[in-house]
């Protein structure tokens, strides 16, 4: 079904960009006169925790700005001017990466810095220092295949960098209804990637239906359909190197949905692969040249030509990398689902209509690569940051490093004692209540390093509400384990409804506990940290 849109739409993008005004106002200010006179080294950070690891190092004679503010999300923080500015006038600059951040902050970092300044990842440096990463693991327990996007490679030899981003178009659809690509974000509205109903419009490079990633990272969301049969979607890829950046074209291919037909009687696609369940996404490949499909299938299963050549495994399934064409999407008849009443959902249906629906699974604008990047919530981890550094600060500046290195060894003294007083005090919690149930999944480090088992989150972004399938599994989670409380970030209670509505109806304490972002009471590492130990042994005691 193909239709021609009336009014071109701007283009829709997974993450929020400011990097084409930012390339412009670090034009005009990097000669102005706006610059401070004195000599102090200028540091500027991603986030709030990292501007306090720096000061503890760096001392009251070098400036230390944040991008994201102390009590910010910097998974969806969107950059100011004056952020720009700081960034321009930076002699250092320190984020987190391993797509921590919003594409929008690093690209603000990148694009402003000025030219030879360090710019430190220090999630990567600080493995240099015997930090340890954890790979994101994701459930796949699913009744239905779990499809996101993703970007696999690096793109080096296109010319690619952690700024760049890469389009995924859909150019046709050819199906009995509707079909819509959809991510629930915010509050859970819908943002509409890819949407047959309103046409296909190539005379604006199909902006109106195209989802936009980072390089080397990974999304989920939402796949419908309003009717059932077979369903061919076209779909096209491009890289953009630097913002303003012409696109490079990548690879095209076709997708091929079974809407509640059997996947095995496809016309055209006899002995085709059938893709129908685990967690699976379409990748572009950049390195390869290609657009594909991949899957995470148990581990037990044969492998074959398909596999990625790494064999790679995560969590008892391995990877394999499957050929659009010879494979078939299933959306069973079991995947039947109803339009929500909320608003925004009208290119769906009308409420209550049923429409045949792959769900997104975990709800919440989620980009991310393939580590999990919160690794201070191991204090250990923080240690590595803090070398990291105190040895970026000494190449700086020279002049200041015996200050640097002093303040280094009296912070990793106290992150010390901090290690110990965490591990000493989630100890005195029972074994047999030692689970953490929380809105965000952010604590894998935390739970790996002072043996405390993460049992449930709602969503990965805490700004979500979870569907009436994520409130069913949570409950069954808090009372299968017999959790005496559950746990949420002060900041975000107001808009973490369920996750309360759950502890009320199963008598269970509401506890705080920090893990992107500091508030009144808790305004640096080290206190909350020391918050965290404190709020788990008292509420799981």
């Amino acid at each position: 079904m193909t239709s021609v849109r009336s009014e071109p739409r701007r283009r829709r993008s997974v993450v929020g960009a400011a990097a084409a005004t930012a390339v412009l106002i670090a034009g005009c200010a990097a000669g102005g006169s706006t610059a401070q006179d004195d000599d102090r080294l200028r540091v500027v950070t991603t986030t709030g925790i990292l501007a306090d690891l720096v000061r503890n190092v760096a001392g009251d004679d070098v400036e230390v700005t944040s991008i994201v503010p102390p009590t910010g999300d910097p998974h969806s923080y969107d950059p100011t001017l004056r952020d720009v500015r700081d960034v321009v006038y930076a002699d250092v600059a320190f984020s987190n990466y391993l797509l921590l951040e919003a594409h929008a902050v690093v690209t603000t970092l990148d694009a402003n810095l000025p030219d030879g300044a360090p710019n430190v990842s220090l999630a990567e440096s600080a493995t240099k220092y015997a930090a340890e990463v954890i790979p994101l693991v994701e459930n796949v327990n699913l009744d239905t295949v779990w499809l996101g996007l993703r970007v696999r490679g690096t793109g080096a030899e296109l010319g690619a960098s952690r700024a760049s981003e890469v389009h995924l178009l859909a150019t046709r659809v050819d199906g009995p209804g509707r079909m819509a690509g959809y991510l629930t974000e915010t509050f859970g509205q819908p943002r509409v990637y890819f949407d047959s109903g309103d046409g296909f419009d190539a005379a604006d490079g199909y902006a109106g239906d195209t989802a936009t990633l980072p390089a080397d990272a990974h999304t989920h969301m939402s796949w419908a359909f309003t009717e059932p049969g077979v369903y061919r979607v076209a779909m096209d890829s491009e890289l953009v190197t630097e913002p303003g950046a012409q696109p490079q074209p990548v690879a095209q291919s076709t997708l091929t949905f079974a809407v509640g037909v059997d996947p095995y009687s496809v016309s055209g696609m006899e002995g085709a692969d059938v893709l129908d369940a685990g967690h699976a996404d379409v990748a572009v490949d950049l390195d390869e040249g290609a657009l594909v499909l991949h899957a995470d299938v148990p581990a037990d299963e044969t492998q074959d030509e398909t596999q990625d050549e790494a064999g790679h495994e995560h969590g008892g399934t391995h990877t394999r990398t499957l050929d659009p064409a010879r494979t078939v999407v299933s959306v069973p008849n079991k995947a039947l689902a109803s339009v929500p009443a909320g608003p925004g959902f009208g290119f769906l249906g009308r409420p209550g209509d049923q429409v045949y629906l792959l769900p997104q699974a975990v709800l919440g604008k989620h980009v991310h690569g393939e580590i999990d990047p919160h690794l201070w919530q191991d204090v250990r981890n923080a240690q590595a940051y803090v070398q990291a550094i105190r040895d970026t600060l000494v190449a700086a500046d020279p002049g200041r490093a015996d200050q640097f290195r002093e303040n280094a060894e009296v912070y990793l003294d106290e992150l010390r004692d901090t290690d110990a007083y965490v591990e000493r005090t989630l100890a005195q919690i029972p074994r047999s209540s030692r689970y953490l149930v929380t809105t965000h999944d952010a604590f894998a480090y935390l739970g790996r390093a002072y043996d405390v088992e993460v049992a449930g989150f709602v969503t990965p972004n805490p700004a979500t509400e979870p569907s009436v399938a994520d409130r069913i599994k949570l409950t069954r989670t808090v009372q299968t384990l017999d959790v005496p409380a559950v746990f949420l970030e002060p900041n975000l209670a107001a808009r973490s409804r369920v996750l309360t509505e759950v502890a009320t109806e199963n008598d269970l304490l509401v506890c705080d506990i920090y893990s992107d972002a500091f508030d009144d009471r808790v305004a640096t590492y080290v206190d909350m940290m020391r918050a965290n130990a404190d709020s788990l042994r008292r509420c799981l005691t």
